[in-house]
């Protein structure tokens, strides 16, 4: 990620450290600077971070968009391209996520 590039969060548990599904996109920003840095969450764990403008979006769930989706290639193993905790997407599941999460319609 870079400074001007957009970002979609996924969250597919509630909470970090419980088995409760969220399965919904549950924010959307857009990249701030260059600087990436390391943050403590707990002295087992520092995650490195990266500045990001939030804009204000409702979560959706992906499920309803599962079939649109076109980084989804097996839509019988959905969750698959989120193994690796970030990926890239198309312009054309961009819009269809972002649309949805900033002003509540498709297309």
């Amino acid at each position: 990620m870079k400074k001007g590039d957009f970002v979609i969060y996924y969250s597919s548990k509630e909470y970090f450290d419980k088995k409760d599904k969220c399965q919904e996109f549950t924010a959307i920003g857009q990249v701030k600077s260059n600087d990436i840095y390391p943050f403590e969450m707990t002295p087992e764990f520092c995650p490195f971070r990266i500045e990001i403008d939030f804009l204000e979006s409702k979560d959706i769930s992906i499920l309803p968009l599962i079939d649109e989706l076109d980084f989804i290639p097996n839509k019988q193993k959905w969750g698959y391209p989120f193994r690796w905790g970030t990926l890239q997407i198309g312009k054309h599941d961009f819009q269809l996520i972002s649309k949805l999460m900033l002003y509540g319609q498709e297309n």
